[in-house]
């Protein structure tokens, strides 16, 4: 099953979002907390805190490789910014929580090195999004299938 792409492209700055009928803080700890990013991304382990790394677990990746995320900004529970660096780059990534009555909304943006890899990048935080939705959800997990290649065009249009 294909899903509809929900992201775009703005210059080289990649932006989804997602939004939940959660308190800011409950939205914070599935994104910040190690057993609960476990059940959606990768469990961390380290000592965590701005200027600090860690080391993050890709779970849903071939071989669930471990990998250093540098903690470059944290203001709990609004905003949190993380480097990733791996075989393709650098990867920085820029997560923000905003919460209206009842409903948050957590916005990630990742400036890419080149537009053009929107067309790998859009469909695996789509995909990783939906995972945080159905964890969150208590419901099966997505298939990568259902965003690679189908949204590949949608993120490249324009590139």
């Amino acid at each position: 099953m294909s899903r509809k792409p929900t992201g775009h492209v703005r210059g080289n700055d990649l932006i989804l979002t997602r939004t939940f009928r959660a308190p800011v803080g409950d939205v914070w700890e599935s994104v910040t907390k190690s057993e609960k990013t476990a059940l959606w991304f990768g469990r961390w382990e380290g000592e965590a805190g701005p200027g600090k790394t860690v080391r993050l677990q890709l779970a849903h990746e071939k071989g669930q490789p471990w990998t250093d995320v540098l903690i470059e900004d944290c203001e709990a529970p609004r905003r949190l910014v993380v480097v990733m660096k791996d075989d393709y780059g650098d990867w920085r990534i820029e997560l923000t929580f905003t919460q209206a009555d009842d409903t948050t909304e957590l916005r990630l943006m990742q400036c890419l090195s080149d537009r053009k890899l929107a067309g790998d990048v859009g469909p695996g935080w789509e995909y990783y999004l939906d995972m945080l939705v159905a964890a969150r959800a208590g419901q099966p997990l997505p298939s990568f299938g259902d965003y690679y290649p189908s949204q590949k065009a949608h993120y490249l249009e324009g590139a």
